[in-house]
């Protein structure tokens, strides 16, 4: 399989994770108001699903009362839309400013864009060195404040949203058939080499991740979860082969690999490919990602230099790696 693949940072090992049966992503109109979305999430009662349902099963349950492939799909676009761009459905439960917004995690500050936006060489595409790419090619936000990843199905936005979308629906057991199954490069820590992302950096993407689930009223214990396995596979440095995908076995996954980094459990460093820290791209690149994705600014993608506050389960995930990595173990 090529390295053709965008920066990816979520997925984690999922008990409820199926091979899945591929198709094109389709967008899926939604009916029903955010008031009503919001409301329906935050309403779940756990009693009230079986033990053994899938977060994924839940919440599409829940929200869009048939648990269908289809249905899947929009949860998860849904979510992780706002992951990436922050809120764009109102009334919601708290704020989110999205990956693609400066931040500041445990008193560092993080800007990600970069790596999206073709501001540096951080792309692994099979060579001794990153490259730059605009991975917001397609419209930016726009599409995603319409529920779609991209305007288009041929672009490199298309290619990181569906993808991002196929790896949430693993990590949270999507199980319906039709959902699509996840069609990139099986090592993350492969795509992500010539990243090399510090604890600060993975720590404030997961912290996006909590803060968008509770969003949409997911519970304490149900984000406590996401955020255990992501911090365990992916917020550690050189963690042993881990199977995320189960039909492309054990992978070296850990994406966390500068000095900040805390060293995995069983570490196997010498696993690893050696990292480098990306350059910056010249100016031609950086100027015509800057023009070609100027809706990024936008209301869709806070720049504020500040997160918003938060509390509850999104604070026991976002407000460190250390803590939960304590008490996490590797589920192989």
């Amino acid at each position: 399989m090529s390295r053709d693949n965008p920066p990816l940072f979520l997925s984690s090992l999922s008990s409820h994770a199926r091979s899945f049966f591929r198709r094109p992503h389709t967008p899926t109109p939604i009916t029903m108001r955010p008031s009503t979305f919001v409301a329906g999430l935050a309403a779940v009662a756990a009693p009230a699903f079986a033990q053994n349902a899938s977060i994924c099963d839940k919440y599409t349950t829940a929200l869009l009362k048939e648990n269908t492939g289809a249905n899947q799909l929009t949860l998860l676009t849904l979510l992780v839309n706002t992951v990436v761009i922050g809120n764009y459905t109102k009334p919601n439960m708290n704020a989110v400013p999205g990956i693609l917004a400066k931040g500041t995690y445990n008193g560092t500050e993080v800007n990600l864009l970069p790596y999206f936006n073709g501001g540096l060489a951080s792309s692994n595409r099979g060579g001794s060195s990153g490259v730059s790419i605009n991975f917001l090619d397609d419209g930016g936000a726009v599409p995603l404040t319409m529920n779609m990843p991209s305007n288009g199905t041929s672009s490199n936005q298309y290619k990181l949203m569906t993808h991002l979308y196929q790896y949430f629906g693993a990590l949270l057991g999507c199980s319906a058939t039709g959902f699509p199954s996840y069609a990139g490069f099986g090592s993350q820590a492969a795509v992500h080499r010539f990243m090399d992302l510090s604890a600060a950096e993975v720590g404030y993407f997961i912290q996006q991740v909590a803060l968008a689930a509770t969003s949409f009223g997911v519970t304490a214990d149900d984000v406590a979860v996401v955020g255990k396995a992501l911090n365990t596979i992916f917020n550690v440095r050189c963690a042993p082969p881990t199977t995320v995908i189960p039909a492309q076995g054990a992978q070296l996954q850990s994406i966390c690999q500068d000095e900040t980094c805390l060293l995995a459990p069983m570490a196997t460093c010498a696993a690893y490919p050696a990292t480098m820290k990306p350059a910056k791209s010249n100016s031609t690149m950086a100027g015509s990602t800057a023009s070609s994705n100027s809706t990024m600014g936008g209301s869709a993608a806070p720049t504020s230099s500040k997160p918003a506050s938060y509390s509850g389960a999104a604070a026991k995930v976002g407000a460190g790696a250390a803590g939960l990595l304590a008490a996490a173990v590797l589920a192989l």
